[in-house]
């Protein structure tokens, strides 16, 4: 037999063998390659927009509103770990921090989902914009693939890079609004409306560095930080030009340590605790005269 002969029947055989199975309607198991293996799906399409959820606490609609955000869910599981999954744990963290600020009152609380549902990246923000939101707190957790030794939670805020483009593209889909953080857009030129978006945005982006800012501190010494603890990027989920917005990465999924501390129900109640306590010291500041 030939070398051309050998090659082909090494190709050709094992993929005759695989179509047969399949044709017969026998599942062909996928080998798993580590942590770096890859899932892949397809997101949804935002046909129209998704039901509003429940306001939870008091329903003075003087008092701010939060609405958090459990990150992935359904069948998007997130960043995976030995025996954990991102979604899981995103969930775990909301719905603790949304029981410990209604205990606590005077602040309303929203969860973008309070089960294991998909949601697209645009319709998690877009569930704040529309509820009148006074901040978004998206939460996740990381991964590092098999850099097991890279542990730590961060919080991202959008980039100032990232803030001019956000803004012409918001600019661009609600110029025909008629206000954004309070400032009036109606009937203005495509100039004028990209120019107050930006204002709006650099106002959102000073509000969302605070409100990191007081995360981490409260959190010093608790929540573990990365050693680069606060950062900037253009995230989907951030690119609220007329709302204070901040994503919580709480750890590394890929780390025994973290992965432990995360599903972990003492360390969960601890972050509902240290976060509520920045969220309020947020509100008190903001409202100071």
């Amino acid at each position: 037999m030939s070398w051309r002969a050998h090659i082909a029947a090494i190709v050709l055989i094992p993929l005759a063998v695989i179509g047969g199975l399949v044709g017969a309607g026998i599942q062909v198991p996928v080998p798993q390659w580590g942590r770096e293996y890859v899932l892949r799906f397809l997101m949804p399409e935002i046909a129209e927009a998704v039901a509003l959820p429940p306001i939870y606490g008091p329903q003075d609609p003087t008092l701010p509103l939060v609405v958090i955000d459990a990150g992935h869910g359904g069948r998007d599981p997130g960043a995976m770990g030995a025996d954990v999954l991102e979604k899981d744990i995103t969930l775990g963290l909301a719905l603790a921090l949304r029981d410990e600020l209604v205990q606590q009152g005077g602040i309303r609380v929203a969860l973008t989902r309070e089960d294991d549902r998909l949601l697209a990246l645009a319709e998690r923000p877009d569930i704040a914009r529309r509820m009148n939101a006074d901040l978004f707190l998206s939460i996740h957790a990381d991964s590092a693939g098999e850099k097991s030794a890279i542990s730590g939670a961060s919080l991202y805020t959008l980039s100032k890079r990232a803030s001019s483009a956000a803004a012409a593209r918001f600019a661009r889909a609600e110029n025909d609004a008629d206000r954004l953080n309070g400032i009036s857009i109606g009937d203005q030129s495509d100039e004028v409306s990209a120019i107050l978006v930006d204002l709006s945005q650099r106002r959102s982006q000073v509000a969302s560095s605070e409100f990191a800012n007081l995360v981490i501190r409260e959190g010093e010494g608790k929540l573990a930080f990365h050693p680069q603890a606060q950062r900037a990027a253009d995230l989907v989920v951030l690119r609220t030009p007329d709302l204070p917005s901040v994503l919580f990465e709480a750890g590394f999924v890929t780390n025994e340590a973290d992965s432990a501390r995360l599903t972990s129900s003492d360390w969960q109640e601890e972050f509902a605790t240290i976060m509520a306590r920045a969220i309020r010291i947020y509100f008190v500041r903001r409202n100071s005269p």
